[in-house]
């Protein structure tokens, strides 16, 4: 089976970079692709990606090396094993609030008798590379719950000493709105910053990772510095913005 780049990289030490599709279209996902990042996330939370978009984007992923991963919208187990289904080596799940929430999810990860993902990976197999998919699949799938409410920041330790759970995502725009803030990317605040340690510190602990979802390379430069594991740089959308602005800008600032 095609081993998880992801892992084989934490085991080595190393930190991974994640980038995020929030336009459904398999020729973005391509370009995105081969760009470097390690991994890829496409997201069906907030981003325009339904079912349908997932297949085509996990496809044009599946040219280069990097890791395909999926955010699901829900913490749904029926969402969850389509996603890896298709052929997705990592699952990313918003808004778990305790160690129950975190263990369904790592359970519709996990064939039996480890979990209760059912039987029928009708491309991941093909995409893993052949008949031993079975017997590998469990310890190369990458599940990630997102700490991002009161009631996660509540339950930490008992979420990341999940069994199997292998890393905990945070969200910062929501976690703001946990710690009575005004939702906002590379969060500065003490407190929330404090807060993202925490979770650090937690995850590491319990013998997990800890990912940081940031808005740019420096301030993911500092959370690599600080210790996370992954850090997601930026996304599909949000650098097509920053790159027609900057050219406008430029022609605007050299024609007065």
């Amino acid at each position: 089976m095609r081993p998880n780049k992801i892992k084989e990289m934490w085991r080595d030490g190393k930190y991974t970079t994640l980038g995020w599709l929030s336009i459904a279209h398999g020729f973005s996902a391509e370009i995105m692709a081969r760009q470097g990042f390690d991994a890829l996330c496409v997201d069906m939370q907030h981003g325009t990606s339904e079912l349908n978009d997932v297949l085509p984007m996990l496809q044009a992923i599946s040219q280069t090396d990097t890791v395909p991963f999926v955010r699901v919208a829900w913490n749904d187990p029926a969402a969850i094993m389509k996603a890896l289904d298709l052929g997705a080596y990592g699952i990313i799940v918003p808004l778990v609030n305790n160690a129950e929430e975190a263990a369904l999810a790592v359970s519709a990860c996990r064939y039996p008798p480890d979990g209760m993902r059912s039987s029928g990976p009708v491309r991941a197999m093909h995409y893993a590379g052949g008949g031993d998919y079975f017997e590998h699949a469990n310890d190369e799938m990458i599940i990630m719950a997102m700490i991002e409410t009161k009631e996660g920041i509540e339950n930490l330790d008992a979420i990341c000493a999940t069994p199997g759970l292998d890393a905990v995502y945070i969200g910062p725009a929501d976690l703001s709105y946990a710690l009575d803030m005004p939702p906002r990317a590379d969060n500065p605040d003490p407190t929330h910053l404090a807060t993202c340690d925490k979770i650090l510190a937690a995850a590491h602990k319990a013998g997990i990772k800890a990912v940081m979802h940031c808005a740019g390379a420096e301030f993911a430069a500092g959370a690599v510095e600080r210790g996370f594991d992954m850090v997601m740089l930026t996304s599909d959308l949000n650098s097509m913005i920053a790159g027609a602005r900057a050219q406008l800008d430029t022609l605007k600032a050299k024609t007065g």
